[in-house]
């Protein structure tokens, strides 16, 4: 405990690090702030009502940092950046010229500025999507929305979402933590205190031993996300002993630490993303006039509702979203390639080629558990649902995603605060 007060110590002490602080705290606030702004003309009370009872547009509303349950003018939250980022990372693996543009610094600035062009008109899209939901709910949520109502409620929610945007680019700049993540986190806990009391004061008697049930189920949720983030396999990787002038280098063993979650929060948040455009675009093309386009669209919404589909794709998803996001990050060509460089090896496999697949292989084996586990804290809901016949007061979802976060921005501080103290000697 000593230890924690003199890192808040020496972190209240650095100037910098303290207006860092301050400055994130800032812009959490003002995002909270733009949260609270409701759109005009809609009725907030049939809103919630409507929220409740959808599964997928509950995902939604934790996507969205808490925003779309008031359909404040930063309702979106940040979805359409995010969807815009997965469209490019796929076009990344297939088309090899991206590919070696991202590898570039520069590179990679072009393409978040392109990724920034293509979340415009995906908030626009995505707007009037949500907007033609709403209106197709049975007790009435948008009271006035005529053609010029609706152009400006569209205007108003992109321009939400860029200002969203700016402010996630401008906390990442901190090094204290990924803006987009901690804005989530932001709305996950702002809306935690609400939450809570509503189940509490619905509580009954014979309720009491579900709540004791599902305090147990998330504190062992949080143990298991904090293990599984922290878990790791080491490689043995030894370097040959290297003679230059007069004297000697290298002849030493370490490790290559292979992380059990590589992919940390953004399986389940691309998940998310993914899994609400077919029902959003089903809704969106249920009153068509085409028969057929009508009867699919209505398909689609009926295979959505359905509980044992949904768990399924939704933990496929995740699952799936594990390794395309490790594959990704962890590059097993240039890994081996550059032990080779710097004459280092893994004892018992040869360099190059063979280390390469070697590494994939292990990788492959040590994230199937970090797959598994991410996949089933996202349908945790709906298996204690099924067990139990209770929802969970709070998704395992939001549990992993405020838990990792807490971590990543731990260990960032943690960072700064040791070069500082490399910095001091």
């Amino acid at each position: 405990m000593s230890s924690w007060f003199e890192r808040l110590s020496q972190l209240w002490k650095a100037k910098d690090l303290r207006n860092s602080v301050l400055f994130i705290l800032g812009m959490l606030v003002i995002f909270r702030f733009a949260a609270h702004i409701p759109i005009p003309g809609v009725n907030l009370e049939n809103l919630r009502a409507f929220f409740s009872s959808n599964q997928i547009l509950g995902l939604m509303n934790v996507f969205s940092g808490g925003t779309m349950e008031n359909f404040s003018i930063v309702a979106l939250g940040v979805g359409p950046y995010i969807t815009a980022s997965i469209i490019f990372q796929l076009l990344g693996m297939i088309i090899p010229k991206l590919e070696e543009i991202m590898k570039d610094e520069g590179g990679r600035e072009r393409i978040n500025q392109y990724t920034r062009y293509l979340a415009i008109p995906l908030a626009a899209l995505q707007s009037y999507s949500m907007i033609q939901l709403l209106r197709q709910s049975s007790r009435p949520i948008i009271t006035d929305m005529s053609p010029m109502a609706l152009l400006t409620t569209i205007l108003t929610m992109t321009a939400g979402t860029m200002f969203l945007m700016w402010i996630g680019e401008l906390i990442s700049e901190k090094k204290m933590g990924n803006g987009i993540s901690l804005m989530i986190f932001a709305g996950i806990i702002a809306g935690l205190p609400g939450v809570v009391q509503r189940a509490l004061f619905s509580l009954d008697a014979g309720e009491i031993f579900n709540l004791v049930l599902f305090a147990a189920i998330a504190v062992v949720t949080i143990i298991g996300v904090v293990v599984i983030n922290e878990g790791q396999r080491n490689v043995p990787v030894s370097y040959a002993k290297r003679v230059r002038g007069m004297r000697m280098f290298g002849g030493v063993s370490t490790h290559l630490p292979i992380r059990v979650n590589v992919a940390g929060v953004i399986p389940i948040i691309f998940a998310i993303s993914l899994i609400l455009i077919p029902p959003m675009i089903a809704q969106f093309l249920v009153g068509a006039q085409t028969a057929f386009v009508a009867n699919a669209a209505q398909f689609i919404i009926d295979v959505f509702r359905n509980q044992a589909f949904y768990g399924i794709f939704y933990f496929s998803l995740v699952v799936i979203f594990t390794y395309f996001y490790t594959a990704v990050i962890f590059h097993p060509d240039q890994v081996a390639e550059n032990l080779q460089k710097h004459g280092g090896f893994i004892p018992g496999i040869r360099p190059g080629r063979p280390t390469a697949e070697y590494l994939q292989y292990t990788i492959n084996r040590v994230i199937f558990a970090g797959a598994i586990f991410l996949g089933l804290i996202a349908i945790l809901p709906l298996l204690m649902q099924a067990f139990s016949g209770t929802a969970l007061v709070i998704g395992g979802t939001s549990l992993l995603i405020v838990v990792s976060v807490v971590i990543e921005t731990v260990k960032q501080i943690e960072s700064q605060l040791t070069m500082r103290e490399y910095d001091g000697f």
